[in-house]
């Protein structure tokens, strides 16, 4: 070996013995720093056990006022703690299949034993019984008004006319006459009222509830004013005026055809009763008319046929479409009569020209919760009035011989 090389060696060895150094003393200072690593986490988990252990111990000790003490003796000797025993110090299951604890049974079907505590599911809504608001509303004419009142002017004569010859003198003709119809406005209300608590504390929204309900009684209200009404601080009904028989008809009243029995259609041909009605009407009224009956009447009706065997009854094709009677719409309104002796329990008529409904534009709710404390009162109003426009729109159907 030459001495150049045998430096070499010798300066390799020298240059290793510091990084061997470093190396050492970088994992001694790990070893240390994870030794106290160690040491810190052990200390703060057994200063969280410390605090758990006060913990429990003071809410044991808030919990404990209020109850009676129960005796020591009474309580190492409870049978399930002594089962328990057993089998932590021995291992020993038998002790607890064998135990049987005395249990008190609550239950939700006697009230006083747990049933009172089962709070119901409560509707977010009130169910309330449907009732038939069908009106003739639908078919009428329905103007509103500021006023108190709302006049119909009614030309119900012809002017007269005749032929003239060139040279030949023409006479005075007929001079048309003006009606008046006046329609006052009477005031539909309302007042309900609710505790203050009631409306704070319901699930469901109670004052809509009741601005609800109050609509639709008010609307099935009118629709029997309109058909059965007399006048007197409400609409007058078109079946209050006088109806006389349609062939001795004049303004002012309303003309009915009779069925030809009492009570009843005629027992031969029932169907021409419904023709002759039609029939009674002149033809510029027919073009827009329609029938109105009760649901009792349309049964019966709904059975008839003409002479060929085809029902006179058709049901609408489409949903919201109205059946028809002999190519006529037909409004199904409760509130007329049903078939009986001398009843005019079916109308027909162009109810447009024939009946006219004027109206307050809304219905007005006042809610006062100073007038009846504690309770809030919904005080709700509507101003309608309604009467005969044209005597000649409409005709009866009479069930009498004549």
């Amino acid at each position: 070996m030459t001495k150049t090389e045998t430096k070499a060696r010798a300066g390799e060895g020298v240059s290793d013995a510091p990084a061997e150094a470093v190396k050492a003393a970088l994992q001694g200072f790990l070893s240390e720093f994870k030794s106290l690593q160690d040491d810190v986490k052990s200390k703060l988990q057994q200063q969280e056990e410390r605090l758990t252990m006060l913990d429990r111990k003071s809410y044991a000790a808030g919990h404990s006022f209020g109850r009676p003490a129960l005796s020591t003796a009474v309580d190492l000797d409870a049978p399930h703690k002594k089962a328990f025993a057993a089998y932590l110090r021995s291992g020993d299951d038998d002790a607890l299949r064998g135990l049987a604890l005395e249990g008190k049974a609550l239950n939700t079907q006697v009230n006083a034993e747990g049933g009172f505590l089962v709070d119901p599911e409560t509707s977010d809504r009130i169910r309330g019984v449907l009732k038939s608001m069908a009106s003739i509303r639908s078919i009428a004419n329905v103007v509103n008004v500021e006023a108190s009142s709302f006049d119909v002017l009614v030309d119900h004569t012809d002017m007269g006319s005749g032929w003239a010859t060139e040279t030949g003198t023409l006479s005075e003709s007929g001079t048309p006459q003006i009606d008046r119809i006046s329609i006052p406005l009477h005031e539909l209300a309302a007042m309900p009222k609710a505790s203050q608590r009631l409306l704070d504390d319901s699930a469901f929204d109670i004052e809509g509830w009741l601005a609800g309900r109050i609509a639709d009684r008010f609307a099935r209200a009118e629709a029997q004013a309109f058909v059965l009404g007399d006048g007197i601080d409400k609409p007058k009904g078109f079946l209050t005026h006088t109806a006389v028989d349609d062939g001795v008809w004049a303004w002012g009243a309303l003309g009915y055809v009779a069925t030809g029995a009492a009570g009843d259609f005629a027992p031969t041909n029932a169907s021409d009763a419904i023709v002759d009605l039609v029939y009674a009407l002149n033809a510029e009224y027919r073009a827009n008319a329609t029938f109105v009956m009760n649901s009792k009447t349309a049964g019966a009706v709904r059975k008839m046929k003409d002479a060929d065997g085809r029902f006179l009854w058709s049901d609408g094709l489409q949903a919201g479409e109205p059946a028809r009677l002999m190519g006529y719409p037909v409004l199904i309104a409760e509130d007329m009569p049903d078939i009986g002796a001398d009843a005019h329990a079916i109308a027909f008529g162009d109810f447009h020209n024939g009946y006219t409904i004027a109206e307050r534009p809304d219905m007005r709710v006042l809610r006062d919760p100073f007038s009846a404390k504690p309770h809030v009162l919904f005080y709700a109003s509507k101003r309608v009035g309604g009467d005969v426009s044209d005597f000649a729109a409409i005709k009866l159907l009479k069930f009498a011989v004549s």
